[in-house]
């Protein structure tokens, strides 16, 4: 998948979580890794204030997408790493990264 049709994919996708559609933005998910996925990460839980996605890229094989959500309890920088699974892109993992910033939803 190139790093445009990519980015397309990853907007929909944060376009989820900030709207608090968390069905969709699971559906997105390797089933395979949750709930263990959110092990020790920090993700929005609720109302998303503002986001600003700060990279999408290709790592080799995988896909990457950064955002960083603020929330009525701080600032969430989020990192997902997506790959192929039976033909579709799906985030395989998740990572955070030090926030800065966000942009009203």
């Amino acid at each position: 998948m190139s790093v445009e049709d990519f980015r397309e994919l990853y907007e929909r996708h944060v376009g989820y979580v900030v709207s608090g559609d968390m069905k969709s933005a699971l559906a997105d998910m390797v089933q395979e890794n949750l709930p263990a996925v959110f092990d020790g990460v920090t993700v929005p839980r609720g109302d998303v204030d503002g986001f600003e996605i700060k990279d999408v890229r290709a790592d080799g094989d995988r896909r990457i997408g950064e955002t960083v959500y603020t929330t009525p309890g701080g600032t969430i920088g989020l990192r997902s790493i997506w790959e192929r699974h039976d033909g579709r892109w799906l985030a395989a993992a998740l990572e955070n990264f030090p926030a800065e910033g966000g942009r009203p939803a």
